[in-house]
C-alpha cells in the first residue's frame, strides 16, 4: 500500500511576514512615523484655518486620509493633539562665545535659517495670528527659549523680558511678513541683506543701555 503523503498540519511551517523582527516590524515604525507626521501636518494645516475650537479630529483625520480612531489612538484627543502640532524648539543659539558686537546678526541668522529648514515654525505662526491658543503657544515658545540667549549678553538680567520681547516683535514681524503673509519685498530680500537691515535693531534689543 502507498504512503500516504504527510498531512498539511505535519508540515514544516512556512516562514511569516509577520513574525516578530520580520519585515512587518521592520516596517511598522516607518509606517507609525510617516502617520504620525501626516496628522501633525494636517493639524497644523487645520488649526491654522479654522482656529483651534473649530478644527475637529474628523476634518483634520480627513485631510490626513486616515481613520479618525488614529489620531486619537496617537495623541488622545485635540488637546493633546494640539500640544503636538505646536510643540516647537528654536535651537536658539549660544551667544556666550559670539564677538559681542555680532550677536545681533548672529541670532538674525539663525532664525531665518530655522524658519526656511522647520515648517512647523511657519504653520504655528498661521495657528497664532487666527485664534489664543496657538498665539499664547507662540508667546510660551519665544520667552522661554529667547531667555538662556540673553542671559550670556543682556547688561540688565531684569530687563530680559522686556528685551525677549522686542527681539520677538522683530523676529516674528520679519516671519509673518516673509512666510505667511508672502509680502513681496520682503520675500526677494536675501539673506544677507535681511541681516543688514535688521541685525542693528536686533543687536540694540540684546546689549543697548536703556533708551
Amino acid at each position: 500500500m502507498a504512503e500516504h503523503a504527510p498531512a498539511a498540519a505535519d508540515a514544516a511551517p512556512a516562514t511569516s511576514a509577520a513574525a516578530p523582527g520580520g519585515p512587518a516590524d521592520a516596517a511598522r515604525p516607518r509606517r507609525s512615523a510617516a502617520t504620525r507626521a501626516a496628522i501633525l501636518a494636517a493639524a497644523r494645516d487645520r488649526f491654522a484655518a479654522d482656529g483651534y475650537e473649530r478644527a475637529t479630529i474628523r476634518a483634520i483625520a480627513k485631510d490626513a486620509e486616515i481613520d479618525p480612531s488614529m489620531v486619537m489612538r496617537y495623541y488622545g484627543n485635540k488637546a493633546g493633539l494640539f500640544a503636538a502640532a505646536s510643540e516647537i524648539e528654536v535651537h536658539a543659539p549660544d551667544l556666550s562665545h559670539v564677538p559681542r558686537d555680532e550677536a545681533g546678526a548672529r541670532l538674525v541668522r539663525h532664525f531665518l535659517e530655522r524658519w526656511e529648514c522647520d515648517e512647523t515654525l511657519t504653520g504655528m505662526m498661521r495657528v497664532g495670528v487666527t485664534n489664543e491658543a496657538g498665539a499664547q503657544r507662540m508667546r510660551g515658545v519665544f520667552a522661554e527659549q529667547i531667555k538662556p540667549v540673553l542671559a550670556a549678553v543682556c547688561p540688565v538680567p531684569e530687563e530680559a523680558p522686556t528685551r525677549a520681547a522686542l527681539i520677538a516683535s522683530q523676529i516674528l514681524g520679519m516671519a509673518l511678513c516673509r512666510y505667511v503673509l508672502h509680502i513681496p519685498p520682503a520675500v526677494d530680500l536675501g539673506h544677507d541683506e535681511l541681516v543688514a537691515w535688521l541685525a542693528p535693531t536686533v543687536q540694540r534689543y540684546l546689549t543697548a543701555e536703556q533708551p
